[in-house]
């Protein structure tokens, strides 16, 4: 993803087109467009539930039958998120609260920038305090936090040396310093973005010493040594690479590294998904999750974006002049749903996140935002909530059989239980249901005395 100061032109959306967003080419083979959509109900079932048992007993084990029992979801294993680059610095405290509220009731998982020109302006002074402001925050809510990207040579810090070799050690410092200074608060971390194409034209004219620092080093070697850096500073990190490539180049890059590694250095693979001129279609989708499932490690779709606005990358960044419309804002909101619907039935991904949360100051200036920049929700914020936190969200109340037990097939994430007998005590209980577990939880009500029957 591109830091907002930093301009690019026509060659970086071309690119994007011919490389990576356009590489799959229609034709007669595998599932047609309706039949993938049409079964994702059932993979949905099938990979994000799992069956839960809940035995209400009493001090001494025996079942309480008739118990009155509340299952309720809290969170979702899976991560529903966003970048998070408006946190306060959104403007007046009205705009910072509906920006802080919102976020927090859709998404559990959020992306820090650490955009290395931005977050050290000055040699040695980042912008740690920050970036800790905002994890806490987060952390408070129950929203998991990634910090996005280690490296990346998108543009050069100002106060960058000429000297390879001094440079390549300062990128390792910056990987070591974050890493290890977050950790416990930060631990999910894109450690290198778009390695694929780094060589790229117009990232040589904007960054040419990190350009050329990756270049001598070699790509592989590079890429190889970031993680083994951000590896040693937190074993147990987890660790992406990140790429707007869904082409076999990327597959190509990734097999180099994990030869090179002799084992996958990464935990994850980031999938970019910025759609600012065409939407994929569910069969560009499906294909770019098995294109990488292949790895068998998980699959985050990292930058996702669909605009509300007129279709393209080039538009007048002049204010207002690329608005959100009526008609933008219906097709975003049908094309969330289905991408959404797509992506969560496939049972390798992991993470879905979208870029970025408002129209205001969005990349590019676009109307990628799921609220506009007044801040007030689009109908696509309207429908992904309708889906994370109700279509995808479990909660029931049952009475217990005669042997105290509830059952029940829920989504997988974190639960809030409770339960009574009659008007007396409420008894709750907090438990996680989990895949390949027995997701078997007793709730203890009273003190009782032994059955003898």
């Amino acid at each position: 993803m591109i830091l907002r100061p930093i301009q690019t032109g026509f060659a970086v959306a071309l690119s994007l087109v011919l490389a990576g967003l356009s590489v799959f080419a229609a034709d007669d083979r595998g599932p047609t467009d309706d039949a993938l959509l049409q079964g994702a109900a059932s993979r949905i079932d099938e990979h994000r539930k799992a069956d839960g048992v809940l035995i209400v007993v009493d001090g001494s084990g025996n079942p309480i039958p008739g118990a009155q029992v509340t299952i309720e979801q809290t969170r979702h294993a899976f991560l529903f998120g966003c970048n998070i680059f408006l946190f306060n610095r959104v403007g007046e405290p009205g705009d910072e609260t509906a920006y802080r509220n919102q976020f927090a009731e859709l998404f559990n998982f959020a992306t820090l920038g650490f955009y290395w020109p931005s977050y050290e302006r000055r040699q040695g002074e980042p912008q740690h305090d920050h970036a800790s402001q905002v994890a806490q925050w987060c952390k408070q809510h129950g929203i998991t936090t990634k910090g996005h990207p280690l490296a990346w040579n998108f543009a050069d810090p100002s106060w960058l040396p000429d000297d390879v070799g001094q440079i390549r050690t300062l990128q390792m410092e910056r990987i070591r310093d974050c890493v290890e200074r977050f950790r416990g608060t930060i631990d999910v971390w894109d450690v290198v973005n778009e390695a694929t194409h780094f060589e790229r034209a117009e990232f040589a004219r904007n960054s040419p010493k990190l350009t050329r620092m990756w270049t001598e080093t070699g790509r592989i070697e590079f890429v190889d040594e970031c993680f083994r850096t951000a590896r040693a500073a937190s074993a147990s990190a987890t660790l992406l690479i990140n790429d707007y490539r869904v082409d076999p180049a990327y597959a190509e890059l990734i097999d180099q590294l994990t030869q090179k590694a002799g084992q996958r250095p990464f935990d994850v693979i980031g999938i970019q998904s910025h759609m600012h001129r065409d939407v994929w279609s569910n069969r560009r989708l499906w294909e770019a999750c098995e294109r990488f499932a292949r790895f068998g490690v998980p699959l985050h779709f990292t930058e996702l974006t669909v605009l509300s606005g007129e279709p393209g990358w080039e538009k007048p960044r002049a204010p207002g002049s690329w608005p959100s419309t009526p008609d933008g804002e219906r097709q975003q909101q049908e094309a969330v749903s289905r991408i959404y619907t797509m992506l969560f039935s496939h049972p390798s991904v992991t993470a879905i996140t979208w870029w970025d949360f408002s129209d205001r100051n969005a990349w590019q200036g676009a109307p990628a935002g799921l609220v506009r920049e007044d801040l007030t929700p689009k109908p696509a914020y309207t429908a992904l909530k309708e889906l994370v936190k109700n279509q995808w969200w479990t909660r029931l109340t049952q009475t217990a059989d005669a042997d105290g037990r509830v059952t029940f097939r829920g989504f997988l994430g974190d639960y809030r239980a409770s339960a009574r007998v009659g008007e007396g005590e409420v008894v709750e209980l907090q438990f996680t249901l989990a895949k390949n577990d027995a997701n078997e939880q007793r709730i203890v009500i009273g003190t009782g005395a032994p059955r003898n029957d």
